[in-house]
């Protein structure tokens, strides 16, 4: 299965060649994991890969039947692996068949174009997330070792985090694969370290209802971020939907600091499960809470400042073209002021940057 046209060979296991056929070495690799689950020697092995792990059924009071509630554990590890092979294939073919072909319509430039393949990966990924996940509750219940909500299935949690770790950690690989430019790399490692930081974080610590809460905001300014940016490539004109960014954005970072002030201020403090055990998944403690709310406040303020550069220079950008606009539009002589004729040898016009005095102008034209 290729997903990329090549009009060369380049040497077979070099460079060019792991980059233009990745996409079909990741998905036989993939395929390999499957084919295992057909086996009974290696299908304990491919399970542990493919389906999601660490399954806890009990009886709840009030039901009749038992209900299934997922935990994490090493295991994961695999299940991540898996799920990020697939994420760089669905890279792949979101990238050939999609952004290729309106990038040669486009016409754009290689920065343009590097910038328009990150947005349009980025919103795709962005507006899958938005709608798989439908948060609640935030401390009420902690520890929240069962990853099930009232309103959200246990298995679609835990699904969640693990496709978003995976989405993540593919993210680096394709840094490689998609010959991402030197400038721009250090900018896309910094974000993609922190999503993996904070989203691993809240999944190891059990606040998967605080960590939903904060992602859906967060991935709705982002994809009208990048949603602009490609309707912007295709139109210079259609600027509107960075001002509507630009005031969610803000919006959506003092919301993520009330929220989390809420939680590890008021809410867990407050909670009857206090202490740590690594055993029953409970990691409510002072030096933990402080901790988070430290690492949360600390990206949103760096995140702020990013974000108030990046505005500062695009008004300085506008007001230069605005000034050299002005420029090209004032006449570059100065004009000619009209006198009343004096003698018929100036013919009555005389600059307006005439210095003389009126007694000389007038000895001279006599």
């Amino acid at each position: 299965m290729g997903f990329r046209k090549k009009n060369k060979s380049p040497p077979v296991l070099s460079h060019e060649f792991v980059i233009q056929n990745h996409a079909d070495m990741v998905s036989c690799l993939a395929m390999v994991i499957l084919l295992g689950l057909m086996f009974e020697v290696t299908a304990k092995f491919a399970i542990m890969f493919i389906t999601v792990q660490y399954n806890v059924t009990q009886v709840l009071e009030g039901k009749k039947e038992p209900v299934n509630f997922y935990q994490y554990g090493p295991k994961d590890a695999a299940t991540v692996v898996f799920y990020l092979l697939i994420a760089v294939i669905l890279h792949a073919l979101i990238q050939e068949y999609i952004l290729d072909k309106m990038n040669r319509r486009l016409h754009l430039s290689k920065t343009k174009h590097s910038k328009f393949n990150e947005s349009g990966q980025l919103a795709a990924f962005y507006l899958f997330s938005f709608f798989a996940t439908n948060p609640t509750f935030l401390w009420e219940g902690y520890p929240h070792t069962h990853m099930g909500m009232y309103l959200l299935d246990s298995f679609q949690v835990k699904f969640f985090y693990i496709c978003q770790i995976a989405y993540w950690l593919h993210a680096l690989p394709e840094l490689y694969f998609q010959k991402v430019r030197k400038e721009d790399i250090p900018r896309q490692l910094y974000y993609i370290c922190l999503y993996v930081v904070h989203i691993t974080g809240a999944y190891v610590l059990n606040l998967h209802r605080l960590g939903l809460v904060l992602l859906v905001p967060h991935y709705l300014v982002e994809l009208l971020f990048h949603a602009s940016r490609l309707f912007y490539f295709s139109d210079e004109n259609k600027q509107k939907g960075f001002t509507l960014w630009a005031l969610l954005f803000v919006i959506a970072r003092l919301l993520t600091l009330t929220v989390s002030v809420l939680t590890f201020g008021f809410g867990l403090p407050r909670t009857d499960n206090q202490g740590f055990s690594l055993a029953e998944g409970n990691f409510n403690v002072l030096t933990i809470r402080m901790t988070c709310l430290a690492a949360i406040c600390l990206t949103q303020a760096w995140m702020m400042w990013k974000f108030i550069n990046f505005q500062l220079k695009k008004w300085r950008e506008h007001s230069q073209n605005q000034g050299s606009k002005k420029k090209t539009t004032s006449p570059k002589s100065k004009p000619y002021k009209r006198e009343p004729a004096r003698g018929g040898a100036t013919n009555g016009i005389v600059k307006s940057d005439d210095r003389t005095s009126p007694r000389a102008r007038k000895a001279k034209a006599s």
